[in-house]
């Protein structure tokens, strides 16, 4: 998890609403592994993802659901930890799950240090002020998201003329398939997105509000 590089959270106005349809654990019934990766992430960035809050309520699930996420999106790869968000923000943006695209819009933006990409990724990834090999990382990963049974050998040519192997390739329908999972999980629970997301990464550090 990132640090929250926001203004002032007391500027931020915080909602009532509940985070999700569903009854959450009192954090301190959380078994002690999971409860400590929520003490670590507020440590860390500032506040608890409502993603974890909510999933905590099933254990087993929680665990299996971050050992995947940080494999795809932590690990090895040779795909920066931008074009992974990059990934999760436009095929989100295309599953309709407002809690992926601001949550991970957050996320890109820090990472890509570029306050204006997750929008325009989200909108219209063609129109975005993106790489030549970054519209390809979504060219690919889009054909996944929204019509995988028609990939070809075409696409995985027209994906490789961009300067991404087999591997890369392997990474971008994981983080796709993995993310349309969560996609729609939070949709069914529905979950919410934290405030604090809503300004990370869109203030440069170095320049007041």
């Amino acid at each position: 998890m990132l640090k929250n590089n926001t203004r002032k959270s007391e500027e931020i106005p915080m909602t009532e609403t509940p985070i999700c349809r569903y009854p959450l654990p009192d954090p301190a019934s959380l078994p002690p592994d999971i409860g400590q990766r929520l003490k670590t992430t507020e440590e860390k960035a500032g506040f608890v993802p409502n993603v974890m809050r909510v999933l905590s309520r099933r254990p087993e699930e929680f665990r299996a659901f971050f050992a995947y996420h940080d494999a795809l999106m932590e690990g090895e790869s040779g795909l920066t930890k931008a074009e992974r968000e990059m990934i999760v923000v436009a095929t989100s943006g295309a599953n309709r799950c407002p809690y992926c695209v601001i949550a991970h819009g957050a996320i890109l933006r820090i990472r890509a240090k570029n306050p204006l990409i997750a929008d325009q990724v989200a909108v219209n990834y063609k129109t975005a002020d993106i790489t030549v090999r970054e519209r390809a990382i979504l060219d690919f990963a889009m054909k996944v998201a929204t019509a995988s049974a028609d990939l070809s050998d075409a696409d995985r040519t027209g994906a490789k003329q961009a300067g991404l192997s087999d591997e890369d390739l392997w990474d971008i329908a994981a983080i796709t398939a993995f993310f349309a999972m969560s996609n729609r999980l939070a949709s069914a629970t529905g979950m919410r997105a934290n405030d604090e997301f809503y300004l990370m990464g869109r203030i440069p550090k170095n320049k007041s509000a």
